[in-house]
């Protein structure tokens, strides 16, 4: 049979770990980096965009529903997918632009070391 018996000195992956915490805690501290991973400016243009996508279409959509089409509520929803296209067309131009920045920084950090 091709089955592994485990030996009672052996010890599990469970009791490794057990072991591996306890010992780290009691030999030295570890500090904890609470950073988040994510740049505070980036959450905010994502939260933004998501707040822009949610509003701009539904805002378009019940403004030009009476005002501009009077009633005809078809042209009011093509214009409302069209201004949520724009938002998103918005958010990848924003995105590729701050891509490019970070790109020249470190450009720049790489060219005044040498």
């Amino acid at each position: 049979m091709a089955t592994r018996r485990i030996i009672n000195t052996e010890k599990t992956i469970l009791d490794k770990d057990d072991d591996d915490v306890s010992t780290s805690d009691a030999g030295q501290q570890q500090s904890s980096d609470t950073a988040p991973a994510v740049p505070m400016d980036v959450i905010l243009k994502l939260l933004a965009f998501t707040f822009a996508m949610v509003i701009i279409p539904i805002g378009s959509y019940f403004v030009s529903v009476n005002t501009i089409f009077r009633g005809n509520s078809t042209y009011a929803g093509g214009l409302a997918a069209l201004m949520a296209n724009v938002v998103l067309v918005g958010y990848i131009i924003v995105a590729m632009n701050e891509d490019q920045s970070d790109q020249l920084e470190a450009k720049k950090k790489g060219g005044k070391k040498d």
